[in-house]
């Protein structure tokens, strides 16, 4: 028999000073069996700071060819292609012909992650940002999240904060080019 998702509802006070988006959101989203916790949580991460009328999660690892969220305007045309973790070339380079707008948001190893995307044919890749959190930064976190969990994320001059109950971490949004 086939492991099944794992449903976790998360209740999301959003404060996005930078953006000036302040929203309360209540998430509803899958972990696939062969999702790890932390991309789970950068699915979250994307999410929040991508916040915008449209916005929707796809079935994350099992996505296929899809990205991790998706921003479609009311007919259904994907105005932003949203992936996380270190996606392929050929991935990021679909998204980025398919949409107005892409992002990549990662906690693994940036300078790696440029290196292997070198030189290769990725669509408008100079516009493409890569967000980059720190991995023990997202690990942290990860670990405090429930089925069933309550975050205040907050993000002022480029810094998120995620707070959890009476856990609160803070990190820089590091921005990089392809």
């Amino acid at each position: 028999m086939a492991l099944s998702a794992t449903v976790y509802n998360l209740a999301i006070e959003l404060a996005n000073v930078d953006r000036s988006v302040y929203e309360t959101l209540a998430l509803r989203i899958a972990r696939q069996p062969s999702e790890s916790a932390e991309y789970l949580l950068m699915r979250v991460i994307a999410y929040s700071l991508e916040y915008a009328e449209g916005i929707e999660l796809t079935q994350g690892v099992a996505a296929g060819d899809e990205p991790a969220i998706y921003i479609r305007d009311l007919t259904g045309h994907p105005l932003a292609w949203i992936d996380v973790g270190l996606p392929s070339a050929e991935h990021i380079h679909r998204g980025s012909k398919s949409a107005a707008r892409s992002a990549i948001y990662t906690h693994r190893d940036v300078a790696q992650f440029l290196a292997q995307l070198q030189g290769k044919k990725i669509h408008q890749a100079a516009e493409i940002p890569i967000y980059a959190l720190h991995r023990k930064f997202v690990q942290e976190v990860a670990q405090w999240i429930e089925r069933r969990s309550e975050l205040l994320v907050s993000v002022i001059d480029q810094e998120l904060t995620i707070t959890v109950g009476e856990k609160s971490l803070t990190t820089p949004i590091n921005e990089h080019r392809i």
